[in-house]
């Protein structure tokens, strides 16, 4: 039996007001999502191992079975892996945001989701003033991007700005978690003021002001890590060959170390004007000759960062009629049997614009099997599914069982 994987990343939420006490899944027009929990089995996932904290990073990595505890070692390694960088023994990877501080808050922790052609050249011109033998920025998508400290020490502690917005970057600044770790985290937040200074009279951020853009005004580097040591999914499953389409440098990278090929497709933008039925198509396209498709879209967990209510709807919206209704139709026709998969990674409620470790819904469908009694797809419906509550790589085992 082939298998895929369709992530709405931060889809879950809570409910809100102004859609009537509804989450925005509830809200959402989402009939085939609502067909496939009806005709399927469904249940709720603690991505979120205790301890860890709700990054993307685990949440996916938790998704796919791997034990945390055994093999994390932050987010920046997994960009790293995604950009073709081989990291050495002593090398610290972090990543590190392009954010816009305002009036010494974090206003958004994407520069206004600035372009990869601006920030490039941001980039490039940190590492010529800032980098060294020690130093390396390397340019990644958009605001997201990679910082390498040779011989730097991991025991940090690091603020995801996205967790933060509107809080005093002060406040906020790298600390060591043990007395060897001073010197790396002087350094960083060190680069970080230098930084500010650097950007503030940039042309690129002088051009972005002058058409009312954010201007990209500070690093913000997180998320420290060495190089991981992981098993392939190949080797924990025993399939053959596996695929995954995303249009963000996490994921790619996650792919990377799990042994799947990485499928890029043109106008995967990672936000809500992602083309959703270029990746349904690639993901249609990659079942025919893989055992197993990881599918990630982006939009909703953004739209969540934002606070934007109605654009996650609309995102939500998009990936049921744009992404899961082609799979669903197309995978009717055929003979062979393909397990779906249908699952946010975690919660990205609007009201706090960030993660939260709250166990998520999903499904999982395949034709023939006897359903459960949920008709709906939602964060409350599926509190009734036959699953339960499932921890660690409980869904990945139950989706592969034939």
């Amino acid at each position: 039996m082939k298998s895929i994987i369709i992530i709405g990343d931060g889809m879950a939420d809570e409910p809100i007001d102004i859609l009537g006490g509804k989450t925005p899944l509830q809200y959402a027009h989402t009939p085939y999502m609502d067909k496939m929990a009806k005709q399927g089995i469904t249940g709720r996932l603690q991505t979120i191992p205790k301890g860890f904290h709700p990054g993307s990073e685990i949440a996916n990595l938790s998704i796919l079975g791997y034990n945390l505890s055994q093999i994390y070692e932050g987010r920046g390694v997994l960009e790293a892996a995604s950009m073709s960088i081989t990291l050495q023994p002593n090398e610290l990877a972090m990543r590190c945001n392009l954010i816009c501080i305002d009036n010494n808050l974090i206003k958004n922790h994407s520069s206004g989701h600035i372009d990869t052609k601006e920030a490039d050249i941001l980039i490039r011109f940190l590492n010529k003033k800032l980098g060294s033998k020690q130093i390396k920025f390397y340019t990644g998508v958009s605001y997201r991007h990679l910082l390498l400290i040779k011989g730097g020490n991991k025991y940090l502690k690091c603020t995801p700005p996205h967790d933060v917005p509107l809080h005093p970057f002060h406040s906020l600044m790298v600390e060591a978690m043990v007395p060897e770790a001073e010197e790396t985290a002087t350094l960083i937040n060190n680069m970080i003021l230098h930084s500010q200074k650097l950007l503030k009279n940039h042309p690129i951020n002088q051009q972005r002001e002058i058409v009312s853009k954010d201007p990209a005004n500070s690093i913000w580097p997180w998320s420290p890590g060495y190089r991981p040591v992981m098993k392939t999914m190949q080797e924990m499953y025993g399939f053959k060959k596996g695929a995954v389409i995303s249009a963000v440098d996490l994921i790619h990278g996650i792919g990377i170390y799990s042994g799947l090929k990485n499928i890029f497709v043109k106008g995967a933008t990672g936000l809500y004007n992602t083309n959703y039925e270029g990746k349904a198509k690639a993901a249609i396209e990659a079942l025919k000759t893989n055992d197993f498709v990881y599918l990630h879209v982006e939009a909703s967990d953004e739209a969540g960062h934002e606070g934007n209510v109605m654009l996650k709807v609309k995102t939500i919206e998009d990936i049921d009629n744009r992404i899961v209704r082609p799979i669903y139709e197309t995978l009717q026709q055929y003979d062979n049997l393909t397990a779906i998969g249908i699952l946010p990674d975690h919660p990205t409620p609007c009201a706090i614009r960030t993660h939260t470790n709250k166990p998520v819904p999903f499904l999982i469908y395949k034709r023939g099997n006897q359903p459960d009694s949920v008709e709906k797809f939602d964060e409350f419906s599926v509190e009734n599914g036959a699953f339960g509550i499932l921890e660690g790589n409980s869904f990945i085992k139950e989706l592969f069982k034939a």
